[in-house]
């Protein structure tokens, strides 16, 4: 197919549109005028209208919350749904986060696989089937949204204002078609705390993660201390015994001790190492009082700590169709008055977030701790494995690479098919391939880049035609 062919005659331009995608650090922060969720994801934005206007596609803005890029006409829609707002960047980088360097054949950066690397080659693979002239029959539509990873007002303001395409995918996940999502939900934790002081120790503090839905990589706790070398002495020992990621720094009277952990997304957080339940860990050794501080630690390591699924907390469910639940630790923060622990819970298809409350709540009995819901609850998306959409992208997929073998799969992770009707998640992670979104030190393969602009052109061709 020409279309297939002309995507190698693009390839320089796909990886400077990746590299200067990847540069705006599009973090949300605080919103200004036009720019709902600051200015950084609103340059992506714009930067992403700008380039297909480039390549010929009608355009619009909507307030700076989303912008779509249409293809054709037709009564139908085929959609793509992207995202070009990112996770913070995180510590120990072994190259700038936000300088879309190449190294190794590889593009570093933070958004190159999630979701920048993707969105380009959507765009590219647009291009590729508008510059053939093949015949389509269908409109396609790539939406680009603003705030993914922090909420999906974007999306809500956009199909606000916006029919939504009759058929959609996003570039958001796994090959070779995900076809399941879990619901999500984030929630507190909260104890009040009457006293911060365990024996000779003062918790001054303790902080850890930047994302409720990012396994934190690093954690820390400032003590006040009247031994300084019997604190250094017993860390000593527990490291020595566990092996964790911890270490020590003095300050005058205070004491700083650090976790450093291993990122991964909150959807599997088995896969990666919380420093958060590396630091509990051993604060449950060094606090064995029984002052509000240390039985909020307690009850840490007791029914969190290491466990992934919920099982020592009250929602360990499971269906037959997505697994077990998945509970992520991601951001903790407490000072003298109080400790919250924000939690990132994926629940399974077949279950719902009133079981998950309620299993928590039930355990947490007699504890003093409030669980306080989070105000979204994004439920599970179930599309049928004999629908158009499935099966065409399933043998686009399975066209484009030989892998003959693989089937349609659920995950953890939510994407921005929950945001419409009749929409699945498609890559761009292939079976095998290690998952980096979240994790320091992301990137995508320009190899892999190339190939998932052919299968998304591939993709495109066969739904829309």
């Amino acid at each position: 197919m020409d279309f297939i062919n002309l995507v190698d005659s693009y390839k320089e331009d796909i990886i400077k549109s990746t590299q200067d995608i990847v540069k705006i650090k599009s973090v949300e922060e605080k919103g200004k005028a036009n720019m709902p969720f600051g200015e950084g994801p609103y340059k992506a934005l714009e930067f992403a209208l700008n380039l297909a206007e480039k390549m010929g596609f009608e355009t619009k803005n909507f307030d700076g919350y989303a912008g779509h890029a249409d293809l054709g006409s037709g009564k139908e829609t085929v959609g793509i749904l992207v995202h070009v707002d990112v996770v913070p960047e995180g510590s120990g980088w072994k190259y700038p986060p936000y300088g879309g360097e190449i190294h190794d054949g590889k593009i570093y950066g933070r958004g190159t696989g999630d979701d920048k690397g993707p969105a380009i080659a959507c765009m590219y693979a647009m291009k590729a089937l508008k510059e053939s002239g093949v015949k389509l029959n269908k409109k396609i539509r790539i939406i680009f949204g603003t705030n993914e990873e922090t909420g999906w007002g974007c999306m809500k303001h956009y199909f606000q204002h916006e029919k939504a395409p009759d058929m959609a995918f996003t570039p958001d996940a796994e090959f070779p078609v995900i076809y399941g999502e879990k619901g999500i939900i984030v929630f507190d934790l909260v104890k009040k705390l009457n006293s911060n002081c365990c024996s000779d120790i003062v918790v001054k503090s303790i902080k850890g993660g930047n994302a409720p839905n990012v396994v934190p990589d690093y954690s820390e706790a400032i003590l006040e201390v009247k031994d300084i070398s019997l604190v250094e002495k017993k860390l000593n020992n527990f490291v020595k015994e566990t092996n964790y990621p911890l270490s020590l720094e003095k300050d005058g009277k205070n004491i700083k001790i650090i976790s450093k952990g291993v990122s991964a997304h909150g959807s599997t957080p088995e896969k990666g190492e919380n420093a958060i339940s590396y630091l509990m860990a051993f604060l449950g050794e060094l606090l064995t009082g029984s002052c509000s501080i240390c039985e909020f630690i307690n009850m840490y390591n007791e029914k969190i700590g290491f466990k992934h699924f919920g099982e020592g907390i009250g929602c360990g469910l499971e269906d037959d169709i997505s697994g077990k639940l998945n509970f992520n630790p991601g951001v903790i923060k407490g000072n003298e008055e109080e400790i919250k622990l924000t939690v990132n819970v994926r629940y399974p298809i077949k279950s719902s977030a009133k079981e998950v409350y309620d299993g928590i709540r039930k355990n947490l009995e007699g504890t003093g701790i409030e669980l306080i819901e989070g105000e979204e609850d994004t439920k599970p998306l179930h599309v049928s494995k004999d629908s158009f959409l499935v099966e065409k992208l399933m043998k686009v997929y399975k066209d484009q690479t030989g892998d003959m073998d693989s089937e349609p799969i659920t995950i953890g992770g939510g994407t921005y098919a929950k945001a419409m009707e009749n929409a699945v998640a498609f890559g761009p992670v292939f079976p095998g391939q290690k998952d980096l979104a979240h994790q320091k030190d992301e990137f995508i393969c320009i190899d892999n880049l190339m190939k998932i602009t052919k299968i998304y052109a591939g993709a495109l061709y066969e739904l829309a035609k």
